[in-house]
């Protein structure tokens, strides 16, 4: 399977082998494809899962929009972990329970901000909670390609004597 993703993804580095490593361009397929699987997932669940319905849990209530973020990325961690370790950040040095630790951190402060940038947008600036996700999407994107690079799947440095 991996080899199958990686002969597909790498039949269209050509055309940005210019621009960019290779390292650098399964890592834009991969988020891509996982971003784009996070706004479509995330619309589904929002419009047709819960229609649009916040959730009154006792005294609580959870809106629509958060609850959609909440459902959706439980889906979009493991993918996104898989693809990073598997196909992207393979030549990383540090053990699969080390890179799964710093991944979920990166992932848990990307859930925070877009808790709270889906807050701002949807609440108050009154953007529609689908494209506020998708602008959301691409911004936390950079953000994570650099921490993931340089944290997560980082590779240790070997002192040379």
């Amino acid at each position: 399977m991996r080899k199958a993703l990686l002969k597909i993804i790498d039949f269209f580095y050509p055309l940005a082998s210019k621009w960019l490593s290779i390292a650098t361009f399964r890592y834009l397929a991969t988020g891509g494809t996982t971003a784009c699987l996070s706004i479509v997932g995330y619309f589904i669940i929002y419009n047709y899962i819960l229609q649009q319905q916040d959730i009154k849990l006792g005294k609580y209530l959870i809106t629509a929009h958060t609850l959609s973020l909440i459902i959706n990325s439980v889906l979009t961690f493991l993918t996104g972990f898989v693809l990073n370790k598997y196909l992207v950040f393979t030549t990383s040095t540090l053990k699969g329970r080390i890179q799964l630790f710093r991944y979920g951190t990166i992932f848990t402060i990307n859930i925070l901000l877009n808790f709270a940038f889906l807050k701002i947008l949807v609440e108050g600036l009154h953007f529609y909670p689908s494209i506020a996700n998708a602008i959301i999407t691409i911004v936390l994107g950079l953000f994570s390609y650099f921490s993931q690079k340089y944290f997560s799947f980082k590779i240790k440095k070997t002192s040379s004597r």
